[in-house]
């Protein structure tokens, strides 16, 4: 528990107040503007939620949520989404209020806490591998189905709502890689699901639909997996809007989803308008849980479309696909929301060019572009030059699978002339092998002309499986590499999938 004194520098007003991280079921207590925070501060210049307090390890940490004035910390700056520890008489200046650290007291569990840490979960997963068990299968509609996980041993799955973890399956002897959204919400910390529909996928041929297939056919309750993550930058905490138009088709409805699960679970004060276009309504996925929301909070309505009503059905929503006057009437003052797109590619470039021809503020515009089709390199003329390597294929949902397949015969590239040292090179340090480049392909595309195998999953720099320590030289992204955090680069990691050489480079593989 920490003891803390709140001045009001502006006002003169001081009160004391007692946190207990400890005893919340995510570990944490939040601190900002809005009523449902732990620590509400009310000022203007304090965001609707600022900051979080955890406990971990036997210690409170403190995280500035990227709040819009940020936090001092001892009068030093804090840097946004940086935990920093928190010690008896520290100072933590939060806009015109200054909280003093008066004492730390060692935390008592909840009761729900103190069983959970007698079955072994006495830890988090915030990011890593992890082994899971399915717990729950259940059948959303005739072609989808949910699947729920618990850890093992026994862990609390911390994420952001609307984040994807990367399964690691294999199937057929082959290693593969795909990434799912997480449908379920961390508010509800105790199981992870993820929500697949079937795909159908010609016999024999690894592309979109494998990985999902095999899950209907083969993963049952009681079958174990292993997974990594989370990750993703498509989610609306830790401070959502005051007004938000959620818009999904398909498989595409998981990740806000999870969104809309979180708001209701915390009380979150934001209005909600979640449009969903599915093909029948016997295709509307989650239909029942979000006719029970849509019914039971006033902040949160529902419009859902049919592309195909079925002929003696009673269908009273919306028909067709999404256009001008259907967003009107879905959500009359679209242009006042921020707006999170996810479904099939098409999908999204039509709404979001709906929405640029209509004059929305595009800032307040968030697509889940995990997924989207990478461009596929023309073959070489050379007669040397390998098959071409497989690419990501676009699923709805935000998700995308890549298959480790047998690679061309490793070729040595020559070593460069004298003088040449410009042309961009990458050396293999493990696998002492080099290959020259003409600068446009990927480290991950090089590795893979000399069937060195590198994990790999997403090819656009999200989902982290590529990452590789670079030993020496340079190299330039053809895309932001969304999976690796700051202290990472620092230490010299790279995602090979978004990463060109520049010159000679090394890299640990």
């Amino acid at each position: 528990m920490l003891k803390l004194k709140v001045f009001n520098s502006q006002t003169g007003e001081f009160q004391e107040a007692a946190l207990s991280p400890d005893s919340t079921p995510q570990g944490e207590c939040l601190v900002g503007r809005a009523s449902n925070c732990d620590l509400a501060l009310e000022s203007p210049d304090v965001s609707r939620v600022h900051g979080r307090i955890k406990a971990q390890k036997g210690e409170y940490f403190y995280t500035d949520l990227g709040s819009a004035n940020g936090s001092h910390i001892n009068n030093e700056q804090a840097q946004a989404h940086q935990g920093y520890v928190l010690k008896v008489n520290d100072l933590l200046r939060i806009a015109d209020f200054v909280l003093l650290v008066e004492a730390i007291e060692p935390g008592v569990a909840s009761g729900e806490d103190s069983i959970w840490k007698k079955l072994g979960g006495d830890r988090y997963w915030t990011k890593g591998d992890l082994t899971v068990r399915c717990v729950r299968i259940t059948d959303e509609t005739a072609d989808v189905k949910t699947f729920t996980f618990v850890a093992e041993p026994l862990v609390l799955f911390d994420y952001k709502p609307g984040q994807f973890a990367t399964l690691e399956l294999e199937i057929n002897g082959e290693q593969v890689l795909r990434s799912y959204s997480i449908s379920s919400t961390p508010s509800r910390p105790h199981t992870l699901e993820i929500t697949v529909k079937r795909v159908p996928a010609p016999a024999g041929v690894l592309q979109a639909g494998l990985v999902s297939n095999w899950l209907h056919d083969n993963l049952k309750v009681g079958s174990q997996i292993k997974l990594s993550g989370p990750l993703g930058k498509f989610t609306c905490q830790p401070d959502p809007a005051p007004k938000l138009l959620f818009i999904s088709a398909g498989s595409g409805i998981t990740p806000v989803m999870s969104m809309s699960r979180w708001i209701a679970d915390t009380a979150q004060q934001s209005d909600i308008v979640f449009f969903h276009c599915a093909r029948t309504p016997r295709d509307v996925v989650f239909r029942q849980e979000l006719e029970m929301m849509a019914a039971r909070l006033p902040n949160f309505r529902l419009a859902l479309s049919t592309t195909r009503p079925e002929p003696g059905q009673p269908w009273f929503g919306f028909t067709g696909r999404i256009t001008a006057s259907l967003l009107q009437m879905a959500a009359s003052d679209y242009q006042e929301r921020t707006v999170y797109v996810c479904g099939p590619n098409g999908f999204m470039q039509e709404v979001k060019a709906l929405l640029e021809g209509l004059g929305f503020p595009m800032q307040n515009y968030h697509e889940e572009s995990f997924g989207a089709p990478k461009k596929v390199k023309a073959a070489k003329a050379d007669a040397a030059s390998p098959v071409a390597s497989p690419v990501a294929s676009p699923v709805a949902g935000g998700a995308a699978i890549a298959t480790h397949r047998p690679a061309a015969p490793p070729v040595s590239a020559p070593a460069p002339a004298a003088g040449a040292a410009a042309q961009p090179l990458v050396v293999f340090s493990q696998s002492g092998k080099q290959v020259s480049s003409d600068g446009s392909e990927s480290v991950l595309e090089l590795a893979e002309q000399e069937g060195i195998k590198i994990r790999s999953n997403c090819r656009q720099g999200v989902c982290g499986a590529c990452k590789k320590r670079k030993l020496e030289g340079e190299i330039k992204y053809e895309s932001e590499p969304d999976a690796l955090e700051q202290s990472e680069q620092d230490a010299g990691f790279i995602l090979c999938c978004v990463a060109a050489p520049v010159g000679r480079v090394v890299i640990e593989a």
